[in-house]
């Protein structure tokens, strides 16, 4: 009898294909890697540990206080007191476009200083949501003076004006002094990424008039990636509930995000639970040591980097006053692969560092030196290694 539809007959053949689908694999084993590359960094194993505890249902109301707890810590170590802060489940990248998402009123004029690869990024993400995005650049690897940004903004009068304060494609660290003033000044938001420099690099949101930033988990915070770091100030807020479209992107509107994450606690979407717990612990970790103690920390191991890379004849990208404490450009030498370099320290040594992007690829390798991973022997560990692949 022939099978009625949506039914189907099982054959011999049938059965041999589907056995011959099934995976035979042993328990997963992975290499112990030091990652002082622009990211993942090693995560503290106080973290390892808490990612692997047992997953609670996410309106289980204990996961909710460790929901409030990331929120209260994120707050100190950003040096905000803003009330819409949360960690957006997804990469850094979901931070950024939730951060654009519902800050950009289609049609209004966004202004990006762009200063190298994920300036970039701002400019593509920004003309997805209908802005009309005018730019401003910098060689990769300068930064932007007031009077830059100044010129800029009188020319374009935007609503919004985003940049990155730690490019992590070039190293530069963008001195903020006066931007805040000015965006206020001009009737302007500010948007800052400060992917790969939170919790290594001195933020202070507040005094710096900023009014939107996100960030990362697998850097300056020491956690692994996949709970990113979101605030969103007064003025921000107050433009978010004046508009008359829904935000653009459903699973990253801050109107539904903050019946989650505040005192509603409307479902929105399943939480990635033990990423939250790795995230609770890294900002625990990062407060017990107190935020300033860290930027200290990354500040003395970078310095310490630099002196020993000199001390091999190797030299830095960035001028040293605007050079990160947690993402070092150092020159490739005449007639040196990059790559092989690169490669050979991950396969030999098991120690990643990151290869040049954009403009700079083939003209840098990209140390970090982040989170757990800012320790003077890891310093000590890279050298050694880049001498004897040199």
């Amino acid at each position: 009898m022939a099978p009625k539809y949506g039914q189907t007959t099982m054959t011999s053949t049938t059965l041999e294909i589907r056995n011959s689908q099934k995976q035979q694999l042993a328990p997963l084993n992975l290499p112990n890697r030091l990652l002082l590359g622009p990211g993942p960094s090693n995560a503290h194993p106080t973290v390892l540990q808490a990612m692997g505890m047992n997953p609670l249902g996410h309106l289980d109301p204990q996961f909710l206080g460790v929901m409030d707890e990331i929120r209260s810590m994120l707050r100190y170590v950003w040096q905000t007191e803003n009330a819409m802060t949360i960690a957006v489940s997804g990469t850094g990248s979901a931070a950024m476009e939730a951060t654009l998402a519902n800050a950009i009123h289609q049609g209004e004029t966004v202004l990006i200083a762009s200063m190298g690869y994920f300036g970039n990024r701002l400019i593509d993400m920004a003309g997805r949501y209908g802005a009309q995005v005018k730019s401003i650049t910098k060689p990769w690897g300068e930064v932007f003076s007031l009077a830059e940004l100044r010129s800029a903004m009188e020319t374009h009068r935007p609503a919004i004006l985003a940049l990155v304060h730690a490019e992590t494609s070039t190293g530069a660290c963008q001195p903020m002094d006066g931007i805040g003033d000015l965006c206020r000044e001009m009737g302007a938001l500010l948007i800052l990424d400060t992917v790969t420099s939170m919790g290594g690099v001195p933020t202070h949101l507040d005094d710096w008039g900023v009014d939107l930033a996100y960030s990362c988990s697998q850097k300056g915070i020491g956690c692994s990636p996949g709970a990113s770091p979101f605030t969103m100030g007064d003025r921000a807020w107050t433009k978010l509930q004046a508009r008359t479209t829904p935000v653009e992107n459903w699973y990253l509107d801050m109107n539904l995000l903050s019946k989650y994450w505040g005192p509603e606690r409307v479902y929105h979407h399943t939480a990635p639970v033990n990423l939250y717990y790795g995230l609770r612990e890294a900002l625990r970790l990062l407060c017990e040591e107190g935020v300033e103690n860290a930027w200290k920390r990354h500040q003395t191991n970078a310095e310490y980097l630099w002196q020993q890379l000199e001390s091999i004849g190797l030299s830095m990208h960035v001028d040293k006053q605007y050079r990160l404490p947690t993402l070092t450009t150092v020159r490739v030498p005449e007639g040196v692969d990059a790559k092989a370099v690169s490669a050979r320290m991950l396969k030999e040594f098991d120690l990643e560092i990151g290869n040049g992007l954009g403009e700079l690829a083939g003209k840098v390798w990209r140390v970090g030196l982040m989170g757990y991973n800012s320790r003077r022997e890891n310093v000590d560990h890279l050298i050694d290694v880049f001498k004897q692949v040199l």
